[in-house]
């Protein structure tokens, strides 16, 4: 019996996709839809970028003009006289007070909310944490001049057996004496922006927390830990950069905080060495308070300050993301 054979010619191989095409299908952008919201999503992009670099060189130029025409180091001179003849201003008060008010927010306002979104989370039951979470989210939407009155009024009344203590206990140090004027200080003002940044950093934490693996939290309870090392080991180093990315929130609105700050401060162009005392000032309270009835030197000046502050949010942000692309790698979660 013959056996005959047919020669079977291999199909021809499928042509390969090009380096482009297999870009775009990572990319998702195969389809029209895909293509136009590519579009749009990288021309929103590169729209923030410009306006970010429209409002540097804005702040850049009206800063040279007036710079130009200082009479005084406009880093460390302790006066801000714009319209003397020549002009003499400075910025060496404001940026200590902003930083060191900030500081005291930060200090105040970040362990507090920790605390508060992990009580939430992980202690509280659900009818409890349910209401406390609402009235955060409503202390987060109430206006800043609202917050100035109450410390105004409130706040700075009751400050004094506060600073009396303070005074009296640690007096010693200088830092925390006191003469016993009215507690509009720069301590004053960093409680109050404490207050303020709460809800921000507590809300965002608490996101955070929620988003812990479940698995990671059981593994801990199988090997014997109680509900606080689970926390230390499992829930804390997941949120440690989201928690970071929080108090950056905060730290953004204490260092641009306005109206409330205006209203609590009694600013003199002076360096204290008591944070108790009357005094100091912020780059945003004095520019609120002088920017109305300012010439257009005296803008550009008060522009210029605005600058600085600029300067120090960018430099504020690019290191909480420095910190976060470096801890990343240690939290299970990204950036």
């Amino acid at each position: 019996m013959d056996i005959t054979t047919k020669n079977t010619q291999a199909p021809p191989p499928a042509p390969q996709p090009s380096v482009a095409e297999h870009k775009r299908a990572a990319r998702g952008a195969t389809r029209p839809g895909d293509r136009i919201f590519l579009g749009l999503s990288r021309g929103s992009g590169i729209l923030l970028l410009v306006i970010m670099a429209a409002i540097a060189v804005f702040l850049a130029y009206r800063a040279y003009l007036a710079i130009s025409k200082d009479h005084g180091n406009f880093l460390t001179t302790f006066e801000w006289n714009t319209g003397a003849i020549p002009p003499v201003f400075g910025i060496a008060v404001l940026a200590f007070g902003t930083v060191v008010s900030s500081i005291i927010a930060m200090v105040i306002a970040v362990p507090i909310a920790v605390a508060i979104a992990l009580f939430l989370t992980h202690y509280a039951p659900r009818r409890l944490s349910g209401p406390i979470a609402y009235v955060i989210d409503l202390l987060a939407a109430v206006p800043s001049i609202v917050y100035g009155l109450w410390g105004a009024l409130i706040l700075v009344p009751h400050l004094t057996g506060l600073f009396g203590w303070l005074n009296d206990y640690f007096g010693w140090t200088g830092i925390l004496s006191w003469d016993g004027g009215p507690p509009r200080s720069l301590l004053t003002v960093g409680i109050l922006l404490a207050i303020m940044i709460l809800p921000i950093v507590t809300n965002v934490s608490r996101e955070v927390f929620r988003q812990v693996p479940r698995m990671h939290e059981e593994a801990a309870l199988a090997l014997g830990a109680t509900r606080w090392e689970v926390i230390r080991m499992a829930v804390l180093p997941f949120g440690r950069s989201g928690v970071i990315s929080a108090s950056m929130l905060g730290l953004g609105r204490a260092l641009g905080e306005t109206m409330a700050v205006a209203t609590v401060l009694s600013p003199d162009f002076l360096i204290h060495g008591s944070l108790l005392n009357p005094g100091g000032g912020t780059f945003a309270q004095n520019i609120a308070s002088k920017f109305n009835e300012a010439t257009e030197y005296g803008r550009d000046a008060l522009i210029a300050s605005g600058l600085v502050l600029f300067v120090i949010t960018l430099l504020v942000n690019g290191a909480a993301r420095a910190i976060i692309a470096r801890r990343k790698e240690y939290s299970g979660a990204n950036a």
